[in-house]
C-alpha cells in the first residue's frame, strides 16, 4: 500500500472535487479509483466498503471514509487548514457552508432539465452576487486581511476560490463588482499548491458536460 489517499468516485467533478480541491492545497498526493460503471459501484456496495451505500469514499489512514462533509473536515483538522481554536473553526465552518450551497446550485445545473436552464443559471447568478460573494467580500474589507480566518489559509478560503471559478464558468465577469475577491483569488491561485493544482495536467476535473451527465445517470439511475 502506497500510503497515499485514494479517491473512489466518477471521473468528473461532482462531490468529489472538493475533497480533490483541499488535498492537493495540502501538497499531498492521492490516487484515484474511477467507477466507470454501475457494476464498479455495485462491487464497492457488495464489498461492504461504503457505509451509506454511497459515494465519495476515500481511503486514508487506515479508513474508508463516506460523506463528503465528513472527509473534508478531517482533511482540513490532519493538515492544519481548520484553524486554531474552536471559534476559528466555526467561523471556517459557517463560510463553509455558505460556498457548500453555492456550488450545489452550480453542480447539479447541468442536470436540471433543458426548460428550465436558463431560470437556474439566472438563480445561480444572483444567489452568487446577492447573497454569497458579498460575505465574503465584507469579510476580507473588515479584517483588512489576506485570508477569511485568522490571516491563516484555511479550508475556507480554498472552497471560496473553488466556488469562484466555478461561477465564473458561469459568467466570466461575475466578480466585476467585488475587487476584494477579485485580489483574493489572485493571492490564492498563486499559492504553490494551488497554483500546481490549476494547471492543465493536473488531477483537477474539468467543467461538466453533456458526456459526464449521461455517465452519471447511468452509474446512478439519476
Amino acid at each position: 500500500m502506497s500510503g497515499k489517499p485514494k479517491l473512489h468516485y466518477t471521473k468528473g467533478r461532482g462531490k468529489m472535487e472538493s475533497i480533490r480541491w483541499l488535498l492537493a492545497a495540502a501538497g499531498v498526493e492521492f490516487e484515484e479509483e474511477f467507477i466507470e460503471t454501475k457494476d464498479d459501484l455495485e462491487k464497492l456496495r457488495n464489498d461492504g466498503v461504503l457505509m451509506f451505500q454511497q459515494v465519495p469514499m476515500v481511503e486514508i489512514d487506515g479508513m474508508k471514509m463516506v460523506q463528503t462533509r465528513a472527509i473534508l473536515s478531517y482533511i482540513a483538522a490532519k493538515y492544519n487548514l481548520y484553524g486554531k481554536d474552536l471559534k476559528e473553526r466555526a467561523w471556517i465552518d459557517m463560510y463553509v457552508e455558505g460556498t457548500t450551497d453555492l456550488m450545489g446550485m452550480i453542480m447539479f445545473h447541468p442536470f436540471q432539465p433543458a426548460e428550465a436552464k436558463e431560470k437556474n443559471l439566472a438563480l445561480i447568478i444572483e444567489r452568487a452576487t446577492t447573497r454569497y460573494f458579498p460575505v465574503y467580500e465584507k469579510a476580507l474589507k473588515d479584517h483588512g486581511q489576506d485570508y477569511l480566518v485568522g490571516n491563516k489559509l484555511s479550508w475556507a478560503d480554498v472552497h471560496l476560490l473553488e466556488a469562484i471559478l466555478m461561477a465564473e464558468e458561469c459568467k466570466p465577469d461575475i466578480l466585476s463588482a467585488f475587487p476584494l475577491l477579485q485580489a483574493f483569488k489572485g493571492r490564492t491561485s498563486n499559492i504553490p499548491t494551488i497554483k500546481k493544482f490549476l494547471q492543465p495536467g493536473s488531477q483537477r476535473k474539468p467543467q461538466t458536460d453533456e458526456k459526464f451527465v449521461a455517465l452519471v445517470r447511468k452509474i446512478f439511475n439519476f
